[in-house]
């Protein structure tokens, strides 16, 4: 009788009662039971397919999880945004248990959600008080480059004066290319400034990573090889598509090689190499950037991703760029890493967790947490 009791209780209350929402699909994705706490949370699901009441969507997700589940019976875990009954965003971490008949038949699959809305948001505000915080300490910083740019069109400008009054043309000469190089700073100096102050909202797509990495190379090539630079690349082709922001990802890349073609460039060594590569371990993707250039030291090392710290030879870098590519990867669910030793080289790495890259689907909903 005692063992009968506890199973009712399971079978009724404990169903209903469970703080999480419990629902049950069939394989045309047809919710047929729920729990109280998913009724409560998305309305009314009885004969409705769960992409519309998870998501308010009329078609079936394009990179489905549950269709993977009813495919290969494995279990996953992963994080959706939604769009609960009172019409504002949710995001919910979701386990998509198979239930697996005798003869190996999956005919339903038990979702468990868990709303991590309030988890998301603190995560949106942590990025962003750490964009405008960086925006604020950069502005100092910025205030300092822009003087050391004004010097420098003064002195171009002195040049020029002196060379008409003297009817020096090599003098001439030299005070118009500092002036063209201070305003190019200059303008290189304002246009990332701005750009990492405005943000960039992710597009995620489903692509070949291996392609980003190409499209780089192939942008970087020549530059390497006219400094007698080799850029080559090892992209693994044992690598699949991953939903990634194409513009983003190319913009990390190509700040990392370009630190990297300058560390070789200000390196004594001859026959310098920077190579880009890819792979995949442990369900994680990964980019590296490797140079065999000037390596960096204790100090500089730990100055790396601070803000307007620059790498670069003097006047040409802005420190933005290791601080943007962070950003980026961050938006990703990655982290950014680095291995450097002083006279050697470095190699940077971009690690991303496949389980924690944005879903594509999810840019049919603002992006804004409610």
């Amino acid at each position: 009788m005692y063992t009968q009791d506890i199973k009712k209780w399971i079978r009724t209350e404990l169903w209903q009662q469970v703080p999480v929402n419990i629902s049950v699909i069939d394989r045309d994705m047809n919710v047929v039971e729920a729990n109280r706490n998913f009724t409560d949370t998305y309305g009314e699901w009885r004969g409705r397919r769960c992409y519309s009441v998870y998501k308010g969507r009329s078609k079936k997700c394009e990179h489905c999880a549950a269709s993977e589940t009813f495919a290969d019976g494995v279990t996953r875990v992963r994080e959706e945004a939604g769009v609960v009954r009172a019409g504002t965003q949710t995001y919910y971490l979701v386990h998509m248990v198979p239930l697996v008949r005798a003869n190996g038949g999956i005919p339903f699959i038990i979702e468990m959600s868990m709303d991590i809305t309030p988890t998301k948001q603190l995560q949106k505000e942590k990025l962003e008080a750490e964009r405008l915080a960086a925006v604020g300490q950069t502005v100092a910083g910025l205030a300092h480059g822009i003087k050391n740019v004004l010097m420098g069109l003064d002195g171009g400008m002195f040049m020029l004066r002196t060379g008409i009054q003297r009817g020096d043309s090599d003098r001439l000469l030299e005070g118009w290319q500092m002036l063209e190089d201070n305003v190019s700073r200059i303008s290189s100096f304002v246009k990332e400034f701005l750009d990492f102050a405005r943000g960039h909202t992710p597009k995620v797509e489903r692509v070949d990573p291996n392609k980003i990495a190409q499209k780089v190379i192939d942008l970087f090539k020549d530059t390497a090889t006219l400094a007698g630079i080799e850029l080559t690349g090892r992209l693994s082709e044992a690598i699949d598509e991953a939903p990634l922001d194409e513009e983003g990802i190319h913009t990390c890349l190509s700040n990392l090689v370009s630190n990297a073609l300058d560390a070789c460039e200000t390196s004594d060594k001859p026959n310098n190499h920077v190579t880009v590569s890819t792979y995949e371990r442990n369900g994680h993707l990964i980019y590296e950037v490797a140079d065999d250039g000037t390596g960096m030291g204790y100090d500089i090392k730990k100055k790396v991703f601070t803000n307007f710290f620059s790498t670069k030879a003097t006047g040409k870098g802005t420190g933005l760029g290791l601080l943007t590519t962070s950003k980026i990867v961050q938006q990703h669910g990655g982290a950014v890493s680095f291995e450097s030793t002083e006279g050697e080289g470095s190699l940077f790495r971009l690690e991303f967790p496949r389980e924690r890259l944005p879903n594509p689907d999810d840019e049919l909903i603002d992006e804004e947490v409610s």
